[in-house]
């Protein structure tokens, strides 16, 4: 039966020294105002405010649904039902004779409570 040969002394100290990974906190840390970057207000988004209580922003996209809650509640004052996100992506553009591509977005859907509403106006 073959055995293994035996470890240098160097690697067997250097694995007893190594420490487990630690990772930390994933995702960036973005403030509210960095997090909302503009309401849309379009026929279909002041349709949904008015029947479903439903806002739609455009918002960073960085941004996770939880931090888009948060965000939303302490800049509005009001309480978040839930949140649907999109990435939307950017249309081919041509300016003059050179195409290009506009930039990707993300938007949110947020639904609120039956006694909240946005007023932008």
């Amino acid at each position: 039966m073959a055995t293994t040969r035996p470890k240098p002394k160097r690697y067997v100290r250097r694995l007893q020294m190594r420490k487990p990974c630690v990772h930390g906190v994933a995702g960036i840390e973005l403030r509210p105002h960095q997090v909302l970057i503009r309401p849309l207000v379009t026929e279909k988004g002041t349709h949904q405010s008015s029947k479903y209580n439903a806002y739609s922003f455009e918002v960073s996209p960085l941004a996770t649904k939880i931090q888009i809650a948060n965000a939303v509640a302490e800049l509005f004052n009001v309480k978040v039902e839930k949140v649907r996100t999109q990435t939307r992506k950017g249309k081919k553009a041509r300016y003059k004779q050179v195409m290009g591509v506009q930039s990707t977005w993300k938007k949110a859907i947020v639904t609120l409570d039956v006694n909240d509403k946005i007023d932008f106006f």
